[in-house]
């Protein structure tokens, strides 16, 4: 398979499992990605996914250059071919943890855009290559890189195409943390198990106000973020949440 994806309690592990071109994402492999995306959104016993690469090489290197860009060149007219990612087309607001290890590159360091949190080993590589190849980072490239770091550092990534190491981009607060290779996925599985323990709609519903949020004014925002809270305030897990503060036990959270 080249996704390989598996369940873990709450917790989905996505590994783009294609070594032998360093990970890179050809159309089965995109198709694949989306098929058990959309599995793990409608889950309700999943609270919080992982994508990694397999091998201590790559997380991956991008769009394949021999099949994937040569189907979206062969297609750019006839809209709706592509398949709808987490980059552009489908919405999950459950988080997604970006565990990057070795190299992270065009469409692959995209990829690790669309994710929430980014953990990277320090070996990682990361850059939006495209403009070597004549073309944009295609893929939410453009859009959220300048949304998740300063313009300047964006439009100097973007426009000279140079990748940057590990610790450049936790620098830049590209990346929440650096780990060593082997610690990388006990990383982000204990960051994942940290939220499956919060309240999953809570979780979600920050997410989509966060997410959502990001086009609107202060004013919309505001209204958006009040009518999610409303609908928590009438959840079960609102009810468990204050009952476990005032018992001083842990809370059990049902996602109702």
């Amino acid at each position: 398979m080249d996704i390989d994806y598996t369940k873990e309690g709450g917790i989905a592990i996505f590994t783009i499992n294609r070594p032998q071109v360093r990970n890179a994402l050809d159309m089965e492999s995109i198709r694949a990605l989306t098929k058990a995306m959309i599995d793990f959104r409608d889950d309700p016993e999943l609270s919080v996914g992982i994508i990694t690469g397999a091998g201590d090489k790559a997380f991956s290197t991008g769009a394949d250059v021999t099949d994937t860009l040569l189907f979206m060149r062969g297609h750019r007219n006839t809209p709706g071919t592509f398949p709808a990612t987490i980059m552009r087309g489908l919405d999950i607001w459950k988080p997604l943890i970006a565990a990057i290890n070795g190299l992270c590159l065009g469409g692959a360091a995209e990829l690790a855009l669309a994710c929430d949190i980014r953990i990277a080993s320090d070996n990682a590589t990361i850059g939006l290559i495209e403009v070597n190849m004549g073309i944009l980072p295609g893929w939410g490239g453009t859009q959220r890189l300048p949304r998740a770091i300063p313009w300047a550092k964006a439009a100097e990534l973007i426009f000279m195409g140079r990748p940057i190491d590990a610790q450049e981009a936790y620098r830049i607060g590209l990346v929440n943390k650096v780990v060593p290779p082997e610690q990388l996925m006990p990383t982000a599985r204990k960051w994942a198990e940290i939220i499956c323990q919060r309240a999953p709609l809570a979780v979600s519903a920050a997410k989509e106000a966060m997410i959502k949020g990001l086009d609107m004014t202060l004013e919309e925002g505001l209204k958006l973020e009040e009518a999610l809270e409303n609908y928590l305030l009438g959840t079960e897990d609102f009810t468990e949440g204050i009952t476990a503060f005032r018992e001083k036990r842990a809370p059990v959270f049902k996602g109702k």
